[in-house]
């Protein structure tokens, strides 16, 4: 264990962020990924036995296309099946030297095993991110963490990486006030002047309601050159840009970035500047956006590094092998998504008139990475006369003016049935703090939403009647008991109907 650890620190200090990704781009992943197989398949207890009782050979797995029939991993079939010793290298648990929780969004809580070598790994996503998108190597930066701490995974595993980039040697100071926003608050003013930059990093939703607190409270956020790192919601670039420009942002592709994070495996992939105004102009081309995607809900886009993490799609979800505490191999995530080449999307949208390096006006930070795109989790989705209606497409209404600026972002969407059976698409919203609920105000809100999801949803323009695409709108006060309590992780659908108020 100390001599994997002192090997990843080496590398990862005496490595530039170029040298790596160039080394990586030139590298046979292949070969990578079947001698990552092989390895996991002695060295691991719980994947030998898995592979066993499935009658594989690993001996006999000797080329990608044979890789890639391998039995898919999910934490039910092989994480929740073996002992947790057993899923480790050698069944020790040793080998490990620190412990997260997942969020149990999907169940019961999981027990995740990490080494400091993992981290180092992926240390060099927040090594693209703070260089590439903030120029860190050359600013003094606070880095402010505002995800929970804990055993949750997202704020120790974020300190920890923010700090092995100053040991690296960037500019970057840290600070943990969590996801306290009074703390967050003070910290951030009384920190901020010290430095030429404030980077926060946290969950979107939370992240806005720290800058909007902040400006009640007449912090100056322009002042601080504030920065977002965000990870666990897809983003509209609607929510981009008015959060950006509550800040003072005045380069949406350079001023925030996301993580494709999971407590699974770190982090999977990042957003870059690249990615950003890929995204950014697809945003203002939804029928582009569905041809390219297939929906017409805009996902994630984030570039990734496939020696760090290989990806694959399988019926439209993503699988990912990847080296951790816990080596998991082809493992079933569960969220919807797919993969494009660099010169593939490249060349997709100079095929529609668009250059995005160009359009970026700099080469600085561009990496011939793949892309990934995660939707997220199906779940989150309801039916509305057999039209898909995702988060994604209500948010935009929200995030239009003047509306903004009476709400939170947060909403409850769901389908209600009459006693006839005639069904109503019903959508609570949370009202920003001080902010009063008028008819007006749900007119308002109800016209947005139904105007933006018939330009971005073509099913719900074509397959709902036009007298029912108006939906029904509830405005409720901040941190309602029902709807939207206080500490708890948000989400966005429910079974059971809204209820007015």
């Amino acid at each position: 264990m100390a001599t994997d650890a002192m090997t990843a620190l080496q590398t990862f200090l005496t490595t530039s962020i170029d040298e790596a990704l160039k080394k990586r781009a030139a590298s046979d992943i292949e070969t990578h990924v079947l001698e990552l197989f092989q390895t996991v398949a002695s060295e691991v207890p719980a994947y030998c036995s898995f592979l066993s009782e499935q009658g594989i050979q690993a001996g006999e797995i000797v080329s990608l296309k044979h890789f890639q029939s391998l039995p898919l991993t999910t934490k039910f079939n092989y994480l929740q099946r073996y002992s947790l010793a057993d899923v480790c290298r050698q069944g020790q648990l040793e080998s490990c030297d620190m412990i997260a929780v997942s969020s149990g969004s999907t169940g019961e809580p999981t027990f995740w095993l990490r080494s400091i070598a993992d981290e180092y790994e992926v240390a060099t996503r927040f090594e693209q991110v703070f260089r590439d998108s903030f120029a860190a190597d050359q600013h003094r930066t606070l880095a402010v963490v505002c995800f929970a701490l804990g055993t949750w995974v997202g704020g120790m595993y974020t300190a920890n990486c923010c700090r092995h980039l100053a040991l690296k040697g960037y500019p970057v100071t840290v600070v943990t006030p969590g996801n306290n926003k009074t703390e967050i608050l003070r910290v951030v003013q009384k920190l901020s002047p010290l430095f030429e930059q404030t980077v926060l990093l946290g969950y979107p939703p939370f992240l806005k309601d720290v800058v909007d607190s902040g400006i009640a409270q007449d912090v100056p956020w322009p002042r601080y050159g504030v920065k977002l790192v965000m990870a666990g919601e897809v983003i509209s670039e609607e929510w981009r840009s008015l959060v950006g420009q509550r800040l003072g942002s005045t380069h949406p592709c350079y001023d925030s970035a996301s993580l494709y994070g999971t407590a699974d495996a770190g982090v999977l992939g990042n957003e870059t500047p690249l990615s950003i105004c890929i995204r950014r102009w697809l945003a203002a081309h939804p029928d582009v956006a569905r041809e390219l995607f297939g929906e017409s809900r805009l996902p994630t886009l984030v570039q990734y590094d496939p020696l760090s993490r290989f990806f694959e799609v399988q019926d439209g979800t993503l699988l990912f092998t990847g080296n951790n505490g816990i080596p998991l191999i082809r493992y079933h995530i569960a969220d919807t998504g797919g993969l494009l080449g660099y010169e593939e999307l490249l060349s997709f949208l100079e095929a529609r008139g668009f250059n995005p390096i160009m359009a970026l006006g700099s080469s600085l930070g561009v990496h011939p990475l793949p892309f990934v795109y995660v939707f997220g989790r199906s779940q989150f989705v309801v039916s509305y006369f057999g039209a898909n209606l995702y988060p994604e497409n209500i948010s935009v209404g929200l995030e239009q003016a003047p509306i903004y600026g009476w709400v939170t972002g947060k909403f409850v969407m769901a389908v209600e049935y009459d006693s006839a059976q005639n069904s109503s698409l019903n959508i609570a919203v949370e009202l920003a703090p001080g902010v009063e609920s008028s008819a007006e105000r749900q007119q308002a809100i109800a016209e947005s939403i139904r105007h933006h999801l018939c330009r971005l949803n073509s099913e719900f323009v074509n397959y709902v009647p036009e007298q029912y695409q108006t939906p029904q709108v509830s405005l409720f006060q901040t941190g309602h008991p029902e709807y939207f309590p206080v500490g708890v992780k948000h989400r966005y659908t429910r079974s059971s109907a809204v209820k007015s108020q």
